[in-house]
């Protein structure tokens, strides 16, 4: 997979949407997660900082079609733009685009059919299909960029993003065409959906915490999972010596048997299998870094880590999470990781946890890293990306 190079990126979540913003913001001993209302309490959420929902509600206002768009696609729209700004492409003949969700519409379908359980006789919007089907992440990103080529959207639960990335790499080595926009959009924010989670338990009850979501955190035992909503995009494309961000070392994916739908068995099988997939595909012997999935339950974090040291054994890399901050953004969590580990190339850098923890923290200058990315179903993605010379 080194043929295929990350040519521009852009994010945008609870962290900011200007880079430099969101690389301060993870060197931060503050969180991003803030308190907000739902089922009428106190929540811990990884809301948008303030200045990037003003440059939403901004692009909402621009194109009549835009206001009555779910959050999820002008997230989309607006990692999107950036992302094709900074890439330098100007003939879109040929660019393809996959831009995958976990829920997609989740705030503007809960919208429409609360209205029609309440007023079930009156005159329903014939806007209320097209503007919830998961397709419509993709078609208004590709409409709003101008692009002529494939158009896909996909959902797998929280790998998504990476799913995206994935599929991606195979149009583009199979020479279908020639380049990709990639990525995940997601804005869960909502009481039902929020509910779900407490239903499943794995909620974060730290309400007064320093840090509401503490991924393997040593001075918590109890599930920590905070929601948040938030995009990332890439734009890729084959290698012919251009300058990039970084190049796709490996991939790997697996699937395990599940025992209950939002189960992972207690060795994370599939992560195992994907990175270890991945490793070969990269020929490499070790990564520097690993950006986990970890998301703050006890169980799936500690059963990550399980997988780590079956593949590592006692040599771990530096290992990171970018919940803390971001939360958990289900399909956009695999390109918010994807985004980080691409800076920390850049940078230089490695981020650490701000608070103790037991896994493997360094202080070197990476030159490859792994991103893992697990969902409801037991699905994984791995990707390595490495610096460019």
């Amino acid at each position: 997979m080194q043929d295929i190079l990350i040519i521009s990126k852009s994010s945008v979540s609870a962290l900011g949407h200007d880079k430099d913003s969101i690389w301060k913001k993870y060197q931060s001993k503050e969180t991003a997660i803030t308190l907000c209302c739902f089922n009428d309490r106190d929540t811990p959420t990884a809301k948008l900082h303030p200045e990037t929902e003003d440059e939403l509600q901004h692009l909402r206002k621009e194109n009549n079609h835009y206001r009555r768009l779910d959050k999820s696609v002008l997230l989309g729209i607006m990692a999107g733009r950036q992302a094709l700004k900074q890439s330098g492409w100007n003939n879109f003949s040929n660019v393809g685009i996959n831009m995958g969700s976990s829920r997609g519409a989740t705030q503007l379908f809960e919208k429409y059919h609360r209205h029609f359980i309440e007023s079930p006789n009156e005159r329903m919007t014939p806007l209320v299909s097209p503007t919830t089907t998961l397709g419509n992440i993709a078609s208004w990103l590709a409409f709003d960029l101008g692009t002529q080529g494939a158009t896909l959207s996909h959902s797998i639960t929280c790998s998504t993003a990476l799913h995206s990335i994935l599929n991606a790499c195979i149009w583009i080595k199979s020479e279908t065409t020639e380049r990709f926009i990639a990525g995940g959009s997601e804005a869960p924010l909502s009481d039902f959906t929020i509910a779900q989670m407490r239903a499943l338990g794995i909620y974060t009850k730290n309400i007064d915490s320093e840090w509401p979501c503490s991924p393997l955190n040593d001075s918590y035992k109890s599930n920590t999972m905070v929601l948040g909503e938030g995009s990332a995009v890439f734009c890729l494309e084959k290698n012919k010596g251009q300058k990039s961000l970084a190049k796709i070392r490996g991939l790997g994916y697996a699937t395990e048997h599940i025992k209950h739908p939002a189960s992972l068995s207690a060795d994370a099988d599939c992560i195992r299998k994907s990175m270890q997939m991945a490793m070969e595909d990269s020929r490499l012997s070790q990564v520097d870094a690993i950006v986990m999935h970890a998301p703050g339950t006890t169980q799936g974090d500690q059963a990550e880590l399980k997988a780590i040291k079956t593949v590592f054994g006692e040599n771990s890399p530096h290992l990171i999470s970018t919940k803390h901050h971001s939360g958990h953004t289900f399909g956009a969590s695999g390109g918010l990781s994807l985004d980080l580990a691409i800076d920390m190339l850049n940078k230089q850098s490695l981020i650490a946890f701000p608070y103790p923890t037991d896994v493997e923290q360094k202080n070197i200058a990476p030159k490859s890293i792994m991103v893992n990315a697990v969902g409801f179903g037991g699905n994984a993605v791995s990707i390595i990306v490495q610096k460019t010379d």
